[in-house]
C-alpha cells in the first residue's frame, strides 16, 4: 500500500475511533511496525495527529493554520491536484475559483488554456495569471482579508452574483465522512456558495488531510457537486454520499497528470 493510502486510511481510523495501536495498524496495513511508526512522525510532524505511547490519537482541528503554512502542507499533490482539475476545464470558457491554496493549484495549471475569463476572490489567483492568454480576469470586489488575499463579505457575494460562469472550482477546509463540504469563516463560505450559485458544472479540489479536519461552517453537500478531486482515495461513507449524489471522485491513483 503505498504512503499516502497508509496515511487516509491512519486519519480515517483516527476520526472515526480517537485513537490507534502501532500494532493494531500494522495488521490492518499489511506493513511491519517499523513502517508504521514512520508513518506516524510524519503524519505528527505535520500535525495532524499526536503521538501517544505505541500508537497515536486524533486532534481536532479549532482554528484554521496560517495560510503559508497550509501552501507548504501536501504542496506535490495539490500541484498534481490542480493539473487533474485543469483537464476537465475547455478552453475559451469562464471559470470561478475561490480561496484556497489548492485553487491556486488550479490556477497555476491554467496557465497553458486559451481564451480563458477568470473570476476570483482570490487576489493571488488574478496575479498569477497576469500576462497569460486568459481573455479576461476579474476580481472579485469586497473587504479583502489580509492574512491571505481573500475577498470576503456581502460585497463580494452581490458581485459574484452578477455572472453565471461555465465551471467553479473551489477549496474547503474539512470534510465529514457523511459528505459535507466545511468551513471555518462564515463570510467566507457565503462567497463560496455564491460561486458554486452562479456556475454551471462544479468541482471541488482537497486533499486527504481535509478528513481529519473538522469546521463549523457548511458550504454545501458533496451531492451538490459535479466532480471532487483528491489525492487519495475518500472514506467509505463519503464516497457513499457521491455516489448517491451522481458526484464523480477523481484521485491522483491512476491518473497521469
Amino acid at each position: 500500500m503505498p504512503a499516502d493510502s497508509r496515511h487516509t486510511t491512519i486519519l480515517t481510523l483516527l476520526r472515526e475511533a480517537g485513537q490507534v495501536e502501532v500494532d493494531a495498524l500494522a495488521a490492518r496495513l499489511g506493513v511491519s511496525t517499523q513502517t508504521v511508526r514512520a508513518d506516524l512522525r510524519d503524519l505528527a510532524g505535520r500535525g495532524l495527529l499526536a503521538r501517544t505511547h505505541g500508537g497515536a490519537r486524533h486532534v481536532a482541528s479549532a482554528a484554521n493554520p496560517a495560510y503559508q503554512e497550509r501552501r507548504s502542507t501536501n504542496a506535490a499533490a495539490k500541484a498534481a491536484m490542480g493539473r487533474l482539475a485543469a483537464s476537465l476545464i475547455p478552453d475559451n470558457c469562464s471559470v470561478a475559483l475561490n480561496i484556497g491554496t489548492t485553487t491556486e493549484q488550479v490556477a497555476e495549471a491554467l496557465k497553458g488554456h486559451a481564451g480563458l475569463m477568470v473570476l476570483s476572490n482570490n487576489i493571488n489567483i488574478i496575479n498569477s495569471l497576469m500576462g497569460t492568454d486568459a481573455r479576461e480576469l476579474i476580481l472579485v470586489g469586497g473587504s479583502v482579508r489580509q492574512s491571505d488575499g481573500a475577498i470576503v463579505g456581502e460585497d463580494a457575494v452581490e458581485f459574484i452574483a452578477r455572472y453565471k460562469v461555465d465551471v467553479a472550482v473551489i477549496g474547503a477546509s474539512a470534510l465529514d465522512p457523511d459528505g459535507a463540504i466545511c468551513d471555518f469563516d462564515a463570510r467566507e463560505v457565503s462567497v463560496a456558495r455564491a460561486i458554486l450559485s452562479n456556475a454551471r458544472r462544479r468541482i471541488l479540489v482537497a486533499d486527504h488531510t481535509k478528513f481529519v479536519r473538522t469546521a463549523p461552517v457548511r458550504i454545501c453537500d458533496i451531492s451538490d457537486l459535479d466532480h471532487f478531486i483528491s489525492d487519495a482515495r475518500p472514506p467509505a461513507a463519503f464516497q457513499e454520499a457521491a455516489a448517491a449524489g451522481g458526484t464523480e471522485v477523481l484521485t491522483l491513483e491512476g491518473a497521469h497528470v
